[in-house]
């Protein structure tokens, strides 16, 4: 079986970290902690998680940046040591743990990024009021049409990259920290050649912990869309 680590973010997490790492222990992969100095202690049980199991081990950062930049470190960190898959997830069980085997399924079955999708026949949301459902699917659909993609759900953040998309589309280059950071994967994905696959999940929202969303990542993702949107036409990538 190919080599897998799931890239997991925290910041303030520690009601969910232990839970989480021992709902994925089962399924094989290695999991990387991805810490930005979370003041409730996330990177001390992170710590004590990877001395106790050789599948967990953990990069400590100075400081909350955002999720891009969080997961830019943890995709660096994952193919230098050796990662063929690349998966991100969230900590709080919104994705739920048991999903992973099907996200990998769909690599083996030639995705070169596989997506958790909500907005596919079978996927769909749960716990989340009117407002929530309407910004998250206006969103996509929004980003749907300026950038002329086929992929229904681009916000969602459980997603499997194959190492050489990683590879190929200039990690550098991507400067998105919020769920822009998510859209901007998959858009470059895409413009490099490569297959996407949607995924049905069932998105459940978080019973424990702070939810990240602010107004500030939501008006990151209205403008950089229609920015890589220009940097496309203008042949940047």
């Amino acid at each position: 079986m190919p080599d897998a680590t799931i890239c997991l973010p925290t910041y303030n997490e520690r009601e969910n970290l232990e839970k989480m790492i021992r709902a994925l222990a089962p399924h094989g992969v290695r999991v990387l902690v991805i810490d930005d100095n979370s003041p409730d202690g996330t990177g001390q049980i992170a710590d004590d998680l990877a001395r106790e199991l050789d599948f967990v081990s953990v990069l400590h950062r100075d400081e909350k940046e955002g999720l891009g930049p969080a997961y830019l470190a943890g995709f660096r960190r994952a193919l230098a040591d050796g990662a063929d898959y690349v998966l991100e997830m969230d900590c709080d069980f919104s994705h739920d743990p048991a999903d992973v085997p099907r996200l990998l399924a769909a690599m083996e079955n030639g995705a070169d990024l596989a997506l958790g999708s909500r907005y596919v026949p079978g996927g769909g949301t749960e716990n989340w009021g009117l407002v929530r459902r309407v910004v998250s699917s206006g969103g996509s659909l929004y980003a749907r049409v300026l950038l002329g993609l086929p992929v229904r759900d681009l916000t969602g953040g459980f997603k499997c990259y194959r190492r050489a998309v990683l590879e190929r589309i200039d990690l550098d280059a991507i400067h998105s920290k919020g769920y822009a950071f998510q859209i901007e994967g998959t858009y470059r994905t895409i413009r490099a050649g490569f297959k996407v696959v949607e995924v049905p999940i069932k998105f459940v929202d978080r019973t424990e912990g702070t939810s990240k969303m602010s107004r500030t990542i939501f008006l990151e993702a209205v403008t950089r869309v229609p920015a890589l949107r220009l940097a496309a036409l203008r042949g940047k990538f």
